[in-house]
């Protein structure tokens, strides 16, 4: 809205500031970080309000978490509210991209809110049925797949390499949008510990908010060898309204957690990095940068196949940061480490943008 305002009156005086995507992605990461803390703690109220017993605890998970009964779940809203209003601020709504990223963003927080409403109402960890949740998924991932494509050409990039890509044709529509729900899934397998998620997406929404902003730019998109995306450079700004929100949910997320993020947040914000990273022509670099929530995907994916195969588990318990807990590892190492594992994935991402 603000960005408009400022169109319209030509960038004269201080509204000039606004026609810097720079300037617009500081402001939406501080917006959305004092908007979060302003409004959690009545957030956090209302939902245990609301909810009464929390979200409910898997009895054969680690006994430690059982301490966490009554916790409060939902807490996505909190983040969902701050992004879509700093978008509403700071962002070109005309941008298509930007449209996309709603549509994941807003779609897949639906979801993820009926499925924790599922799991509050019926007092079980189970939720909705997970066929009717990727059908739903599929159908959001379509839709903006189709946005984003229609502004795009259908090449795969590799990275690494400079001007090598795989040309998919039509099946580059049905590759972003299992790229944009096996994201949203991959973030919901690793929220099971507190702050285990938040960081590691704060961290990859950094990284995707300067690989948005050099593809933006013909300039540094020629300099480096990696795709020219006209118009990218605008989800830097919502990339830094996920770091903002991120970090004011984080503050009341960190252990012992206030409030759980649950399928709500999780999947809401792993569709946007997918969204994101589809957008500017980024997949492969997304498996880099997103790299930990990979393998707690590839982890169940191991668990699940093995057992029904042969009865024996390959880890302890998946996803794979329970197998840590069962091994005797605290909460809080299992989350730091993992945190210093998604710095480094987050700069052999950004390695990706000159080693070609």
């Amino acid at each position: 809205m603000l960005y408009l305002i400022a169109e319209w009156f030509h960038y004269e005086g201080l509204a000039n500031l606004f026609r810097y995507q720079t300037f617009r992605s500081g402001a939406a990461l501080m917006t959305a970080l004092v908007i979060g803390l302003i409004i959690g703690p009545k957030f956090i109220n209302m939902l245990r309000i609301r909810q009464g017993k929390g979200q409910p605890i898997r009895e054969d998970g680690p006994q430690t978490h059982l301490a966490k009964r009554g916790t409060p779940t939902m807490g996505g809203l909190m983040i969902l509210t701050s992004l879509v209003l700093t978008m509403l601020l700071f962002m070109d709504m005309t941008n298509p991209f930007v449209w996309a990223c709603v549509a994941v963003t807003v779609g897949f927080g639906a979801i993820g809110f009926l499925d924790d409403y599922d799991k509050v109402t019926k007092r079980h960890h189970a939720g909705l049925s997970s066929k009717l949740r990727l059908l739903l998924e599929f159908i959001v991932a379509g839709i903006a797949s189709y946005i984003i494509v229609s502004q795009l050409n259908t090449n795969l990039y590799v990275p690494f390499l400079s001007g090598r890509y795989i040309p998919l044709g039509p099946l580059y529509y049905v590759f972003a949008a299992v790229v944009i729900v096996g994201a949203g899934n991959a973030v919901n397998l690793t929220d099971g510990l507190d702050g285990l998620a938040t960081m590691p997406v704060i961290i990859a929404a950094g990284t995707f908010a300067i690989i948005c902003y050099l593809a933006g730019r013909v300039d540094y998109a020629t300099y480096l060898g990696i795709p020219h995306v006209p118009r990218a450079g605008e989800l830097a700004i919502f990339c830094a309204g996920i770091m903002g929100a991120g970090l004011a949910f984080l503050w009341f997320n960190a252990p012992p957690a206030a409030v759980f993020m649950g399928d709500t947040g999780s999947l809401a914000l792993g569709g946007a990095l997918g969204c994101i990273a589809v957008a500017a022509h980024h997949e492969i670099v997304l498996a880099i940068v997103g790299g930990l929530f990979v393998l707690e995907a590839v982890s169940v994916i191991i668990q699940v196949f093995w057992f029904k195969r042969t009865g024996r588990r390959v880890f302890r318990m998946a996803p794979i940061h329970h197998h840590f807990e069962q091994k005797g590892w605290h909460e809080s190492t299992v989350v730091i480490r993992f945190w210093i594992i998604s710095i480094v994935l987050a700069v052999l991402g950004l390695a990706t943008l000159k080693l070609r």
